[in-house]
């Protein structure tokens, strides 16, 4: 079976109690085992992983390239903000998808530009926890077609 990776960006180990109007009542550790229960049901190993720390997630990136067919990746707040992680991103040679539970592009403006959209293979936004679930199959056809 393919392994792929999520990755959470800062504050999401928060979800179901931060801003609950703009990010609902579910929480991480709901959206992990979804999406775990989920990727098992379309050929897909899911590991998680969640850090508010810049350099964690970039460590994880760049280890991704040896065990992963793909992450989905919501960088959350660092999406706008991190050359770092897009550069990350860019130097490791398996696809990724960013994914965001709100719709970005509706939101202040300062959240209207990713950095790291241009170095994935595409963006989901908007459909709050489904947003993972989508793009766990767009990764999944993406690995499917790399074989």
């Amino acid at each position: 079976m393919k392994k792929a990776l999520i990755i959470q960006g800062p504050n999401l180990n928060l979800l179901g109690t931060r801003e609950k109007t703009i990010y609902g009542s579910t929480t991480l550790a709901d959206i992990d085992s979804a999406m775990k229960e989920f990727g098992a049901s379309i050929g897909l190993e899911v590991d998680t992983f969640q850090s508010n720390s810049e350099g964690d997630i970039i460590d994880k990136i760049h280890a991704a390239r040896e065990t992963y067919c793909g992450v989905v990746i919501n960088p959350a707040a660092y999406t706008h903000t991190s050359v770092a992680i897009r550069d990350a991103i860019a130097a490791v040679d398996i696809p990724f998808v960013e994914v965001h539970l709100s719709n970005i592009h509706t939101r202040e403006e300062f959240r209207h530009r990713s950095m790291t959209v241009a170095v994935c293979a595409g963006q989901i936004c908007g459909f709050g926890p489904d947003s993972y679930r989508l793009g766990l199959m767009a990764l999944k056809q993406i690995a499917d077609k790399k074989e």
